[in-house]
């Protein structure tokens, strides 16, 4: 496993991310396609033993039931870990349930800390914009939460680039802590962080850990067009359906499953393999549901895309409207 510096900060994580969405063992909702605890577990433990140290969860996820399983399976090793956790979204149906304001910052880090078990986070994200809370609010929050020990480093999740720039410029004029990383959404068929985010996260030199690099496992091509998929995710996650699924995904589809017939590996080791040649990606966060899955996408860390595979597998893509933030 390599280890790479996360952004300008001096904080090293693998290669590779293990997005904790999939624990939980939800039976409804959003989140009804996700492990119990032995399950989640399992591939934990393999993860650490393939030597990914990084791990990303948030408090939303099974409504904190991913925070409780990742801090009991890492009981004993969690300094040998980078655990990220996020905070924004509905955790109860009350006025300052959610969102960036200092109220539910504060409530947020300290419950999330009780559900993982430790007394710091390595790496606190705003999991979205908060369009009613100031922006200096947030910040100093933040900031706060970094001198008081609780937090290490600070970082944000899918947001307009206009936003971040108000944010990393609002940091700098106050004088407090700044965002290290970025956690946006990129994939093979969804690009449109290219435009405005990437660049900006290049320039000011915040590391980029994509989520959904597989998007949500449409490119591991076990989704064919025309045919209606049957499987538990496709059936519990309503975002998979929204967000991909597209005339153009599936075009783009045909040209990775060509690559990978032609490498002889598999249709997911070429997605991540793209996303990991991309400037800026420190480490995608990969969700698996079973162990082989994980130690098949461990193995696209030695996956090298030519340019003339790189240029065929982009030929497809057209500009498509914005999604995972708005």
């Amino acid at each position: 496993m390599e280890y790479v510096r996360l952004g300008n900060s001096g904080l090293k994580v693998s290669r590779i991310c293990l997005g904790c969405m999939s624990f939980g063992g939800s039976k409804e909702g959003n989140f009804g396609w996700t492990l119990n605890y032995e399950d989640s577990k399992q591939i934990i433990d393999r993860a650490v033993d393939l030597g990914i140290n990084f791990l990303d969860t948030a408090d939303v996820y099974s409504l904190g039931k991913s925070e409780e399983i990742v801090g009991r399976a890492v009981a004993g090793r969690r300094d040998d870990l980078v655990i990220a956790t996020k905070v924004y979204n509905p955790m109860g149906p009350g006025p300052n349930d959610s969102g960036l304001s200092r109220k539910h910052i504060r409530r947020g880090v300290r419950q999330s800390l009780e559900r993982l078990g430790t007394d710091y986070i390595d790496i606190y994200q705003t999991h979205r914009w908060d369009y009613t809370a100031p922006i200096e609010e947030t910040l100093t929050t933040l900031n706060d939460l970094v001198r008081e020990g609780r937090v290490a480093y600070l970082g944000a999740s899918s947001m307009w680039g206009w936003q971040l720039a108000s944010a990393l410029e609002t940091s700098a004029r106050l004088g407090i802590e700044s965002f290290v990383s970025m956690q946006n959404h990129y994939n093979l068929i969804y690009r449109e962080e290219e435009r405005e985010v990437i660049p900006l996260c290049l320039s000011k030199g915040l590391g980029l850990i994509p989520w959904s690099p597989l998007a949500r496992g449409f490119l591991s091509g076990k989704y064919k067009k025309g045919k209606e998929p049957s499987g538990l995710r496709y059936k519990k996650d309503t975002l998979l359906k929204e967000r991909y699924f597209l005339d153009q995904d599936f075009r783009i589809l045909d040209k990775l499953l060509k690559v990978a017939k032609e490498r002889k590996v598999t249709p997911a080791q070429v997605a991540l393999a793209w996303v990991l040649q991309k400037p800026g990606v420190v480490s995608p966060i990969v969700g698996v549901t079973k162990v082989e899955q994980l130690e098949e996408l461990v193995e696209a860390l030695s996956l090298k895309l030519s340019k003339a595979e790189v240029e065929s597998l982009e030929a497809e893509y057209s500009p498509r409207s914005v999604a995972g933030h708005v």
